[in-house]
C-alpha cells in the first residue's frame, strides 16, 4: 500500500488510540479478575505482552488512519477495525469460557454475577460503536460541505450503530444469565457467526463512504443495506424466535426484534424503490456519458458534413500529380 501523506489529524489519532486501549484494559481487567491465585501473575503476563504487540501495530495504523480522516478514503481504519475487532472479540471469548466454567462449577462461590456480565454486555454496547463512529469521522471530511449530504450518510451510519447493537444483544445472551443454556454448537455458531459480522459488515459501511465524491451515488451505497437485511434482521430475528420457542429464553430482547421487523419493511421498502427508479436510469448515463465525452459527439457530427469537401479536394490535388508523372514517363 501507498504510505499516505505526512499531514495527520493528531486530536483523531489520541483519540482512537485512547479509546481502544481503554476498552482493551477494561477486558485484561475481567480476564485478570476471573483468574484469582497463581494464575493471576501468568494471565496478566500474557495479557501485558499481547498489549505490547497491539500497541506497537496501533503505532502505524492510527496515524495512517488519521492522514485519512478528511478525506473520502477510509482503507486504514477498515485495517484497524479489523485488528480491534480480532483482538477484542478473542478477549471475550476467553472471558465468555471462564463464566461458563463458573456456570458449571456447582460448589464456586460467586456473589451476584449477574451484574459483571452486564456491564461486560454494557461495555461492548458503548466502545464497539464509539469506536466505529470515531473512524468514520464524518464530521471531518472536507468535501462534503453542504448539510443535506452529510446528514445522509450519518443517517446511514445510524443504521450501522443500531446493527451493532443488535449483534452484541445476540452475542451477550451467551454470558449473561440463563436457565438450562444452549448446545455447545449452537453457542459456538452463534458466537463465531456474530464475530464475523462485527468483523465484516463495519467495514463494508467504511469501504462506502470511500466510494463517494461530491455527489453521493445511491447505488454505491445499496451493499451494506442489502447485507444488513439478510445477516441480521431476518437472521438475527430467527435466532431469537428459536431461543425464545425452542430453549424457553424469556431474556430476548424484544426491543430488538421490534428493531427487526422495522428494519426488514424499511429497508425492503427503500429497495423496491430502488429498482423502480432503476429503469429510468439508462438515459441518465447516456447523458453522463455524453458529458464525459462531448468532444468525440461534437467531432462526429462535424466531420460528416466536410467529408465531401475533403474527398474532393484530396482528388483535385492527386489528379495533377497523376498528369504530371504521365508527361514525365512520355518525355523518356
Amino acid at each position: 500500500m501507498v504510505p499516505p501523506r505526512p499531514s495527520t489529524n493528531k486530536p483523531h489519532v489520541c483519540l482512537t488510540a485512547v479509546l481502544i486501549m481503554t476498552s482493551l484494559a477494561l477486558m485484561d481487567a475481567y480476564l485478570v479478575e476471573q483468574n484469582p491465585g497463581p494464575r493471576r501473575i501468568g494471565v496478566c503476563i500474557a495479557v501485558l505482552a499481547g498489549d505490547v504487540c497491539f500497541v506497537i501495530a496501533l503505532r502505524y495504523v492510527a496515524v495512517w488512519a488519521g492522514s485519512e480522516v478528511h478525506t473520502a478514503r477510509r482503507g486504514y481504519a477498515m485495517i484497524l477495525w479489523f485488528f480491534y475487532i480480532f483482538i477484542l472479540e478473542i478477549k471475550v471469548y476467553f472471558v465468555y469460557q471462564n463464566y461458563k466454567s463458573q456456570d458449571m462449577d456447582v460448589d464456586a462461590e460467586v456473589t451476584d454475577p449477574g451484574v459483571s456480565r452486564r456491564a461486560l454486555t454494557l461495555l461492548l454496547s458503548v466502545c464497539m460503536p464509539i469506536v466505529f463512529i470515531t473512524l468514520s469521522a464524518i464530521d471531518h471530511l472536507e468535501y462534503l460541505r453542504p448539510y443535506k449530504k452529510r446528514e445522509e450518510i450519518r443517517s446511514r451510519l445510524f443504521w450501522v450503530v443500531l446493527d451493532l447493537l443488535d449483534i452484541v444483544d445476540v452475542q451477550a445472551n451467551l454470558w449473561e444469565l440463563q436457565g438450562e443454556g444452549l448446545p455447545l454448537w449452537v453457542e459456538g455458531l452463534m458466537f463465531f457467526y456474530c464475530y464475523i459480522l462485527l468483523l465484516v459488515l463495519p467495514c463494508v459501511s467504511l469501504s462506502e463512504i470511500s466510494m463517494q465524491g461530491v455527489n453521493i451515488i445511491p447505488h454505491k451505497m445499496m451493499l451494506y443495506p442489502i447485507l444488513s437485511l439478510a445477516t441480521i434482521n431476518i437472521i438475527t430475528l430467527f435466532i431469537r424466535g428459536g431461543n425464545l420457542l425452542i430453549y424457553g429464553d424469556i431474556r430476548m430482547s424484544g426491543i430488538m426484534m421490534g428493531k427487526n421487523v422495522i428494519a426488514i419493511v424499511v429497508k425492503s421498502c427503500s429497495l423496491v424503490e430502488y429498482r423502480k427508479h432503476q429503469p429510468a436510469s439508462p438515459p441518465a448515463e447516456r447523458g453522463a456519458e455524453m458529458q464525459k465525452n462531448p468532444l468525440g459527439d461534437v467531432q462526429i457530427c462535424n466531420t460528416q458534413p466536410m467529408v465531401l469537401p475533403r474527398v474532393v479536394i484530396e482528388d483535385l490535388t492527386t489528379i495533377p500529380e497523376e498528369e504530371g508523372s504521365d508527361d514525365r514517363c512520355e518525355q523518356t
